[in-house]
């Protein structure tokens, strides 16, 4: 695959609507030619602890960031015509899905691929498939892992590898 979006959210809560940043990277013919990081105002606007402590966002950093709305219509001309792939997309594609939803949005059914699945599948000699360590693999230093943007971008490099 040679042209895609990687995407990745940080979540402030289980709630997949809480999403507080996002990031995404742009991939056309195999070089990465875009970025994208925002901080969102989660809904609900509640953060359990234990996310704070994975990703390090906190409350403080994200009152008086936009909404969803705002946020993903600065992404969707960036996007247009392009797959999506999340490491887990299960999760990435669940919360868009539930944003969508929530906005009432209008769903446009983005193709998801997954490269955690892709890496289960193709890479059976690692002692696991987290993805800072299939990151390292392919040579990726995920050195902020849990920051949106950043774990988009190893996202990019595994499945420039993978897909």
């Amino acid at each position: 695959m040679l042209n895609f979006a990687a995407i990745d959210f940080e979540t402030a809560n289980y709630y997949p609507t809480s999403a507080c940043s996002i990031g995404v990277v742009i991939v056309k013919d195999g070089k990465m030619v875009d970025s994208y990081y925002h901080l969102i105002h989660p809904r609900p606007n509640y953060y359990n602890p234990k996310f704070i402590e994975i990703h390090g966002i906190t409350p403080q950093d994200t009152e008086n960031e936009p909404d969803f709305p705002e946020v993903w219509s600065e992404i969707v001309p960036k996007i247009a015509g392009l797959p999506l792939v999340a490491h887990n997309s299960p999760f990435d594609s669940g919360v868009l899905k539930k944003l969508h939803e929530f906005y009432h949005l209008t769903y446009p059914n983005y193709p998801f691929y997954c490269t955690l699945r892709a890496s289960q599948k193709e890479l059976k000699n690692l002692s696991n498939h987290q993805l800072h360590t299939v990151a390292a693999y392919f040579g990726y230093d995920l050195v902020n892992h849990h920051h949106a943007l950043a774990d988009a971008e190893a996202c990019a490099i595994i499945a420039r590898e993978l897909l």
